[in-house]
């Protein structure tokens, strides 16, 4: 690749990365504030704002790295959002709707980016064709953030859509979790698949987890927005 290639590349998926993270992260305090907690609201994390999003090496080098080394996943993280879950009106309940905004939020822009495919062959061709591949980068990149972050494991948002929704023997087992869940993941994201390279076997546990959810949520977004 010359350095036109990895600038262009750069450009159509930095831009949908960005907004796909920074509207998850403001749509939990968004619904945590509705909801009864303004923590993230008087700390100015519900904006529309990169900046007040963004981790430099979650949200640009680390998925920048995956991009250019050509990885079969792309990972990545933001500044996340402080909810004080005490705070919401009805704890164990809205836990579920605060944590679930962030994954329907990126269904949300994703089935947004198919529509506005259609106005792409109206827009001057080389803008259009850096518009329409910065709107499927959209689809794919919020799709996945949405499958992902529906792993049933704390901290990750379908995790406390699980702790919520479990009754409380089996809520507090898995709440109590998070603070290995990060650990857990990296392993399972990269030290599992590594080793099943070592040893010339498929251990990518998460990709073949969320290869068929991720297949399903693409292929419903075309079909709603006319592209299939």
């Amino acid at each position: 690749m010359n350095a036109d290639d990895i600038l262009y590349g750069i450009s159509v998926w930095a831009l949908p990365v960005i907004l796909a993270i920074t509207f998850h992260e403001a749509a939990h305090g968004f619904v945590a504030y509705r909801f009864g907690d303004d923590t993230a609201w008087r700390l100015g994390r519900v904006s529309a704002n990169p900046l007040r999003h963004v981790d430099p090496v979650g949200t640009i080098i680390l998925p920048g790295l995956l991009l250019l080394m050509r990885a079969p996943f792309l990972f990545g993280y933001a500044k996340p959002v402080p909810v004080n879950f005490g705070r919401l009106r009805n704890p164990k309940r809205d836990m579920i709707w605060v944590a679930a905004a962030g994954p329907a939020t990126n269904v949300l822009l994703a089935l947004m980016s198919g529509w506005l495919v259609h106005v792409t062959p109206y827009l001057p061709s080389t803008a259009g064709a850096w518009a329409l591949q910065n709107l499927l980068n959209s689809i794919k990149i919020n799709a996945a953030l949405a499958v992902f972050n529906m792993i049933p494991l704390p901290p990750l948002d379908g995790g406390r859509v699980a702790v919520g929704l479990l009754p409380g023997p089996l809520a507090i087992p898995l709440a109590r979790t998070e603070r290995f869940g990060m650990l857990i993941l990296l392993t399972l994201l990269f030290v599992l698949p590594y080793i099943g390279n070592q040893l010339h076997r498929n251990f990518d546990v998460v990709r073949y987890l969320l290869e068929v959810p991720y297949g399903y949520l693409v292929s419903f977004i075309a079909t709603l927005t006319g592209l299939a």
